[in-house]
């Protein structure tokens, strides 16, 4: 054999030793991998915690990535905590109420069309007027949730947080009172006890915004019955103009009352500066 043909003969048998040594190698490499993944899947079926742990530590660390990357974090429930329905899905009646408080009070119809859905079932359970219910809504925040008062009433139904804290007990604590729904579930519950005090609506208007020992409730009532009266020509299939929002033309004055004899139910937010309280006066 030619000097040549050696040289040739050894990188061949060196090529085939390196190849072989490569295949034992992987193949050790492949069987400890194989032998690894069934342990740890053993080992995750019989520890569930571990299998929990470690597909919270996998989603931190992908949301982590997913943070760092879009530079926000990310709630795909975050459209569940929302208070917004189509309201395209309602009764027809309750649509056009939806869509004309929408465009009156300049508010997106898809939160309008919960609340007005919610008020058509408070009413009908506490046999009250839906559109009632409503317009108390409108006069009283113009349909802003987070709406306060100068003495405290807060939310759509600018409910006393701090006077009626116990109808807040079964939704979680007083910050519900900035839940839409919460608050007017509450503020319903208010309005049903003003009118039982007063014996009649107008009577229980005068006590849901503090003027019952008052002469002159600011022409709240005349408000609120205006606002109602409109709303039922809408529900009835009625076109009517959406005019700005009512703004009380007058205040009722403040009056010193026993803290005993106070139940604080509603200040509209719309005159920031009134100090309207709902009094309720102990039965002598």
């Amino acid at each position: 054999m030619t000097a040549s043909g050696k040289i040739v003969s050894g990188v061949r048998t060196f090529a085939a030793d390196v190849t072989e040594g490569f295949l034992e190698i992987t193949h050790s490499s492949f069987a400890l991998i194989g032998l690894t993944v069934a342990f740890v899947v053993i080992a995750l079926t019989a520890r569930p915690d571990l299998r929990q742990a470690g597909e919270e530590r996998l989603m931190n660390w992908l949301q982590a990535r997913q943070v760092a990357v879009l530079g926000m974090p990310i709630e795909p429930e975050a459209s569940e905590r929302a208070t917004a329905g189509n309201p395209k899905d309602l009764p027809k009646e309750q649509a056009a109420v939806a869509f004309w408080l929408s465009k009156k009070y300049r508010v997106a119809p898809e939160p309008l069309a919960v609340l007005v859905a919610e008020a058509y079932e408070l009413g009908a359970r506490n046999k009250l007027d839906p559109t009632l219910i409503l317009a108390i809504m409108a006069i009283e925040s113009n349909f802003n949730p987070f709406a306060q008062s100068a003495v405290g009433a807060q939310g759509l139904m600018q409910v006393m947080t701090t006077v009626h804290t116990e109808k807040y007990q079964n939704f979680g604590g007083h910050f519900a009172a900035f839940d839409p729904v919460t608050n007017l579930r509450v503020g319903v519950k208010v309005l049903q006890e003003c009118i039982a005090r007063a014996g009649s609506l107008e009577g229980g208007l005068r006590y849901y915004v503090g003027a019952a020992n008052l002469p002159d409730d600011g022409g709240y009532t005349a408000k609120v019955l205006a606002e109602h009266f409109r709303l039922r020509q809408v529900a009835g299939g009625r076109a009517l103009p959406t005019n700005p929002p009512p703004t009380l033309s007058t205040q009722a004055p403040v009056q010193s009352v026993p803290a005993s004899a106070k139940l604080p139910a509603s200040a509209s937010p719309a005159n920031s500066g009134s100090d309207k309280v709902a009094l309720l006066s102990q039965p002598s």
